[in-house]
């Protein structure tokens, strides 16, 4: 069920900041982050093994798999995944590994099949994983088939989107994960929506560049030739455990106080950067929008963010809708798609990389956020209690201000 409350209490905050000038969000301090924190290879070791490979990720919107036979293989963090639909509807994922050989089964991208065969020597499997084919079975020996079918990996799918841990046999509680933001993306009917491109985009460390989705302070100037300067930098932050939402005093809510609460339309409040821990943001509303999935790179000091542009099914009318996109451009064109790429790999990752360079050559000991900069605050204390925390999202994370290491004092 879609939480409704919530939405009319982030409405509400979001009116209150624009008639009151259109404030941003203020933490109670300025927070500190070592910046060997983006440097240190053994916290980012540290960081691959108690997050990336132990936090639910998303992968992808059921949507893309919206048949029984679809399936997405991908590889993330050099770990060969594959996504399938089964012949009872259900989402399974499975490491892309043959029981024979190990070799990956499935090239890269979206497909469908009832049956797929590893092109080594024709071991075949179904969709539900299973090994239904083996070559020259006779001859191969004996062997138990009902154990040698793909590795499974746990797997949820909540208001339409995929999670996936990519360690086999791992943990996965994807409620206690979410926190109840699954009733607010539910808004979206993810499960509904279709990809219209999709392109990847190196970047600097992952954490220096998913700092900049949660920050709408470097807007206006960064982004000056592009988004232009008229642009709003202040920000509004909801969270959910680890996950926020970030939007900008909007004073077309305005419009809602001549309504009854009951009459509010959802279609008015959805709008922003949607994100989920630890690396996906969602920029958009109910008429589409693009999620970026950011994964680290093989070193500690690279990354890539996979940007995918969805639209909804039953969209007949492809309109621009947001500040996304320039005036004139479609949703879902090349031109859009050129774009994207040229914002965020031309302005946002070529700063990053040079902060990266300059921080790893010394020039500062420690970042900084600032209290309109919660989205850091929060984000960063959460990296930090997935590090030292063994039930990380079993409560709370607590932000402190006092401690000039607060950002990070373990993990590394």
């Amino acid at each position: 069920m879609i939480d409704r409350e919530k939405f009319v209490e982030m409405a509400k905050v979001n009116i209150a900041h624009v008639q009151a000038g259109g404030t941003a969000s203020q933490a109670p301090g300025v927070f500190r982050v070592p910046a060997s924190h983006y440097l240190d290879p053994e916290r980012w070791d540290a960081e691959m093994a108690r997050i990336f490979k132990r936090v639910p990720l998303m992968l992808a919107l059921s949507g893309e798999l919206r048949e029984p036979g679809d399936y997405k293989a991908m590889t993330v963090m050099e770990v060969p995944v594959l996504l399938t639909r089964g012949a009872d509807g259900e989402i399974r994922a499975f490491m892309n590994s043959c029981s024979h050989r190990g070799s990956m089964i499935v090239e890269e991208g979206l497909g469908h099949a009832k049956r797929i065969s590893c092109p080594y020597h024709n071991w075949t499997y179904n969709s539900e994983g299973d090994l239904v084919g083996l070559t020259d079975r006779r001859e191969f020996g004996q062997v138990d088939t009902s154990c040698l079918g793909l590795t499974p990996l746990p797997v949820a799918v909540r208001a339409g989107l995929v999670f996936v841990v990519l360690s086999p046999g791992a943990y996965l509680d994807i409620d206690e994960f979410l926190q109840g933001y699954e009733r607010v993306l539910e808004h979206f009917d993810f499960a509904s929506w279709e990809l219209k491109w999709r392109q990847e985009i190196p970047g600097p460390n992952w954490k220096v560049a998913y700092d900049g989705y949660l920050d709408f302070y470097h807007l206006p100037f960064l982004h000056k030739n592009t988004f232009g300067t008229d642009i709003s930098n202040k920000a509004l932050y909801s969270t959910w455990g680890p996950h926020q939402r970030v939007q900008r005093p909007d004073p077309k809510l305005l419009e809602l106080l001549d309504k009854s609460e009951a009459d509010w339309s959802l279609d008015m409040m959805d709008g922003g950067v949607w994100t989920i821990f630890p690396h996906i943001s969602f920029a958009g509303d109910h008429s589409g929008g693009m999620f970026s999935q950011l994964f680290p790179g093989p070193t500690w000091d690279r990354s890539v963010t996979v940007q995918s542009w969805f639209v909804p099914t039953n969209e007949v009318e492809i309109t621009r809708r947001s500040n996304l996109v320039p005036d004139g451009t479609e949703n879902g064109s090349a031109q859009q798609q050129a774009f994207m790429r040229h914002v965020v790999e031309d302005e946002d990752y070529y700063t990053g990389l040079r902060l990266q360079k300059a921080l790893a050559a010394g020039a500062k000991t420690e970042v900084l956020f600032g209290r309109n900069e919660g989205g850091g605050h929060m984000f960063h204390s959460w990296v930090e209690r997935c590090l030292t925390d063994d039930a990380p999202f079993s409560r709370p994370v607590e932000v402190d201000y006092e401690t000039p290491q607060a950002a990070g004092r373990a993990g590394a």
